[in-house]
């Protein structure tokens, strides 16, 4: 957990403790956590809309003799199934049926490969679009606001924390082995995920899609530069944060002098790596962007400062700036490295690095129990890796109750035991 800094003395600190809103017993089980974000009613509606479906689709093109209405223990095993491959990191969830490597009895036994296929074929969230509705993602946007809802209302953030990238792109090891053929073949993802995240515990406060296709005002078509696409993904993913007094740490896509000071006017500040390649640099004095022709030596910085806002140029096996209104450009920090030892540097820029650093090792840590499962529909991905999101959530508060204390499961261990909970394998009595 990076440590507290001197911040600029313009910005009050947190006005309540942060952390999990709700003290959990210590027999609380693992899908106890997660539907803290997705709850029966959510899933009731899910089998609500997929039965619609099912009815409406055999309506059009033919009974299905073989389809029986979906109960709701029956929805939450097919979550579990799926929820299964970010486990076995098998792409395939019928290989639990397949007898082969990654088989597994106990879960097949629960259900029949031809009724998952079934529940497979007609999954709905959303079964048919309104007359109001226009966007892209109407068939999961409920379910996203619903998520959303469930993370407010479970989890205080700290004052620190960070828009980024989630890392979601393919599983290493499918790509390391694969042949170029399977790798045509595979579809690129036709959404961006972005999140703000807590950069105290890693816990992903608000989750943003962009579809990267489509007319509309978010598409596209209408954001022909990167930095407006970028800029309007902060201000969707900060929508929530005004007047709390959050420190934002933001990626050289995102970094402006205009987003910046928006920002500070709705008491939020911000700290960001900025790229006179990358970053909307507008408004920002053109000699600070510009190497200068004497190199600085190592550790050596140059500021230049408006109102609050600060530009830092620091050297260090190259030029690094940052933009920052969150920390007094006269605080000195310091930057260890292990083998050239303790490197200068102004506090904003060994804030940075600590708070990007802890969030780097949690991409690394939890990315990889993403859920393998690939489905070709946009709105079934983005499902699934928002389901992979709350999972990851529901396992830091798991590690942050008295629950972890009784039973200290690895992030692995939390992943099957929720699979076999959702399935009705283990003892999930609700905690009250």
């Amino acid at each position: 957990m990076p440590n507290s800094y001197h911040l600029s003395s313009v910005i009050p600190w947190l006005q309540y403790q942060s952390g999990p809103t709700r003290k959990m017993p210590p027999s609380a089980s693992a899908v106890d956590f997660f539907q803290l974000f997705v709850p029966d009613n959510v899933l009731k509606n899910m089998v609500v809309q997929t039965n619609m479906y099912a009815r409406k689709f055999q309506e059009r093109f033919g009974s299905d003799g073989a389809w029986v209405e979906v109960t709701l223990a029956e929805m939450k095993a097919f979550l579990g199934y799926v929820i299964s491959t970010s486990v076995s990191h098998c792409e395939s969830v019928l290989s639990i049926w397949s007898g082969g490597f990654y088989s597994n009895r106990s879960l097949a036994l629960v259900m029949s490969q031809a009724r998952f296929e079934k529940i497979l074929k007609y999954f709905h969230v959303v079964a048919f679009r309104s007359s109001q509705t226009t966007h892209g993602l109407y068939k999961v946007q409920p379910f996203l606001d619903s998520l959303q809802s469930g993370f407010d209302a479970a989890f205080r953030p700290s004052q620190t924390q960070v828009l980024h990238e989630p890392l979601i792109d393919e599983d290493p090891v499918f790509i390391a082995t694969c042949t170029e053929r399977e790798l045509r073949k595979r579809k690129k993802r036709k959404f961006s995920l972005w999140v703000r995240q807590c950069s105290s515990t890693g816990f992903i406060i608000q989750i943003y899609v962009h579809l990267k296709e489509g007319g509309g005002p978010d598409g596209l078509d209408a954001l022909k530069n990167k930095p407006q696409l970028h800029s309007m993904v902060a201000r969707s993913l900060c929508r929530n944060a005004a007047g709390k007094n959050y420190i934002i740490f933001t990626g050289p896509s995102i970094t402006s002098l205009n987003l910046f000071e928006e920002f500070e006017k709705q008491g939020i500040y911000c700290c960001g790596l900025l790229s006179s390649r990358k970053s909307d640099c507008t408004g920002l004095p053109p000699s600070m962007l510009t190497n200068p022709a004497t190199p600085l030596a190592r550790g050596q910085h140059q500021i230049r400062t408006k109102g609050n806002m600060s530009l830092i140029c620091w050297y260090n096996k190259g030029h690094f700036r940052f933009l920052t209104n969150a920390y007094s450009p006269v605080q000195k920090g310091v930057i260890i490295k292990r083998r050239s030892g303790e490197i200068p540097c102004p506090l904003a820029v060994e804030a940075f690095a600590a708070h990007l650093s802890y969030i780097c090792r949690y991409d690394d840590k939890y990315s990889k129990y993403f859920i393998s499962h690939k489905p070709n529909k946009t709105w079934q991905q983005v499902f699934w890796f928002a389901i992979s999101i709350a999972v990851n959530n529901a396992y830091i508060l798991y590690k942050m109750s008295d629950a972890y204390h009784v039973k200290k499961y690895s992030r692995a261990q939390f992943g099957e035991r929720l699979v076999r909970e959702l399935l009705g394998l283990e003892d999930s009595s609700p905690a009250h």
